[in-house]
């Protein structure tokens, strides 16, 4: 599967959990939700995936976590706020930078409208 057909596997996922679950929970509950949903529809997908850093040859372990990570090529960060902004981007785009990745989806699950909370990143 290609990262597109991915991301558009993950994305259908998030509105299941979204339509099921509605606005106003805490993001770790769409976390788990979500993760449960891409296992039963037969993705790989790992939870809270350690990222260490390197810092001057030395590996930093537990420095960040993954909230998703699917079939080891897209990184999923979830988020329950009111809005989306540039803290949010700059936090995937470290994310993918620091893995080596190309791709991550930024899903906002607050809103009432899952579609246009749902961004996108590529390196």
């Amino acid at each position: 599967m290609n990262k597109d057909e991915l991301t558009g596997k993950i994305i259908e996922a998030a509105i299941e959990v979204h339509k099921t679950l509605g606005p106003g929970l805490l993001e770790n509950t769409y976390e788990i939700c979500l993760h449960w949903e891409l296992t039963n529809r037969g993705i790989k997908s790992e939870r809270q995936v350690e990222l260490p850093v390197i810092y001057k040859g030395v590996k930093i372990e537990t420095a960040y976590r993954l909230d998703i990570l699917v079939e080891s090529k897209v990184i999923v960060e979830v988020k329950a706020v009111q809005e989306l902004n540039a803290v949010h981007d700059a936090q995937l785009m470290t994310y993918l930078k620091l893995s080596k990745l190309k791709t991550g989806l930024l899903i906002n699950f607050s809103n009432k409208l899952l579609k246009n909370n749902i961004k996108r990143i590529s390196m």
